[in-house]
């Protein structure tokens, strides 16, 4: 292969869509032990799927770490609408990086920070001498499309990806990739509960976008917006400043991973342990 293909997975975006997957219909997959394997199992399941679409020389697995990060700091009510994990995942956390060290794949993380900012970080360094391809169910991620960086978002099933670079994320969306930071600080993100600028919506924020390019260039140009848009962002102001910095993914996290521990070649008979002992079936063969 002459240029490395690292592909970086975003861990708790697999792991909970693995689990509620199965959870909708109360089918955790205890195991003789007692423990609940579902989330892992179907994580293992979209891993080895898109190494075998994507065909990674490298393969590197980004984690949150801890349930705050500096974000909740800066503004409390950061994801203070999620509930407590359900009980059947909690023991699944530890669970899944035991899995992947098993599979010599480097775990990723650092306290203080979401596994977006690990994965950002990453990229950065890598994609200056490989090509990237970052997988994730999480579409904040977009933001970090650059050359050389290509998303996939996982979709419904096994192995159906939306793939974006930075040229068709243009044509689909009609802004950069980054600009997707000023669009969610304008218009807040009611999943990770900011709220932006009340009253802006995406179809507003799009076009002040296109128009102005950036939030300077915004209030740069407040006196041409209508007296309603105009109003809207000078009350909302700090808010404004603040969403932005909640919706930016941190690229300079001291995080660190040698492509030399990154190298994806599984040891068979150090994984068929692992799931023997978590009676996994069927796996291994998805690498065939």
């Amino acid at each position: 292969m002459n240029q490395n293909r690292i592909l970086l997975v975003d861990g708790m975006a697999l792991l909970f869509r693995a689990f509620y997957a199965t959870a909708m219909s109360n089918y955790y997959m205890i195991n003789s032990k007692g423990v609940p394997t579902n989330a892992v199992y179907g994580f293992v399941k979209h891993l080895f799927t898109a190494t075998k679409n994507y065909e990674p020389s490298h393969v590197v697995c980004c984690w949150d770490m801890g349930s705050t990060t500096f974000r909740n700091e800066i503004f409390p009510d950061y994801k203070a609408n999620r509930g407590e994990p359900p009980v059947e995942l909690i023991p699944q956390f530890d669970l899944v990086k035991e899995v992947v060290e098993s599979l010599d794949i480097p775990n990723v993380g650092l306290a203080g920070y979401e596994a977006d900012d690990c994965i950002g970080t990453l990229s950065n360094k890598y994609k200056e001498h490989s090509e990237v391809i970052i997988l994730t169910g999480d579409q904040d991620i977009l933001q970090l499309l650059q050359d050389n960086v290509t998303v996939s978002l996982l979709k419904k099933g096994y192995g159906n990806y939306a793939e974006y670079q930075h040229d068709n994320f243009m044509e689909e969306k009609g802004i950069t990739p980054a600009q997707m930071v000023d669009l969610k600080a304008l218009m807040g993100d009611s999943s990770d509960n900011y709220p932006g600028v009340k009253g802006i919506g995406e179809k507003t924020a799009l076009k002040l976008l296109t128009e102005y390019e950036t939030i300077e260039g915004i209030l740069e140009n407040l006196p041409n917006l209508t007296k309603g848009q105009r109003t809207k962002i000078e009350n909302e102001l700090d808010m404004l400043h603040l969403s932005r910095k909640l919706a930016a993914i941190h690229c300079e996290v001291d995080v660190d991973c040698s492509l030399d521990d990154a190298i994806f070649e599984v040891n068979q008979e150090r994984m068929m342990e692992k799931f023997n002992e978590l009676e996994f079936k069927r796996l291994d063969s998805l690498l065939s």
